[in-house]
């Protein structure tokens, strides 16, 4: 499962991988409403984040790191729903990854500086999808699950091919 954390609009993405074949398990957005308040909006983000790992049981949880952003308070609502994922991933039991924009960028288009057309494009083709997944934070969270795919240890991917 990947995550594209952000406190208005958190992206999930559940990916399956049976050889070679990876497909689309689940996408979407969890929404908060900004005029709740701050405790409320990350209590009902975990609970949501809580509720699909427990309805897919992923086998890890792939989080995009928060990296520098010009606006800090959106900055600390992207770090705080960050944390909330990465809570809810351990209380479900799941062990949880942590990517960068640039590590994901280059897992799923081979290049680190790839906008976010190019991202939606390759994630509808390695998930074998007839259309990009809308919203784009949907996409995001897909493209993290994608990029942990690509990056598990080698014995993880020959078990999942059995």
């Amino acid at each position: 499962m990947g995550v594209d954390p952000g406190l208005s609009r958190c992206g999930y993405g559940v990916v399956r991988q049976k050889g070679r074949v990876t497909e689309a398990v689940a996408a979407g957005v969890i929404r908060t409403d900004k005029d709740d308040p701050l405790p409320r909006r990350l209590y009902e983000l975990q609970n949501e984040l809580a509720d699909l790992m427990g309805a897919h049981r992923p086998d890890a949880v792939a989080v995009e790191q928060v990296l520098f952003q010009v606006n800090v308070r959106t900055a600390m609502g992207v770090g705080q729903a960050s944390g909330v994922a990465m809570a809810a991933a351990a209380g479900a039991g799941t062990e949880v990854f942590e990517y960068s924009p640039t590590q994901i960028k280059k897992a799923v288009t081979g290049w680190g500086g790839a906008d976010k057309e190019q991202m939606g494009k390759m994630v509808q083709t390695l998930l074998g999808l007839l259309h990009p997944l809308k919203p784009v934070d949907a996409a995001d969270a897909a493209a993290v699950a994608l990029c942990h795919l690509a990056h598990r240890p080698a014995a993880s991917r020959i078990q999942a091919a059995m």
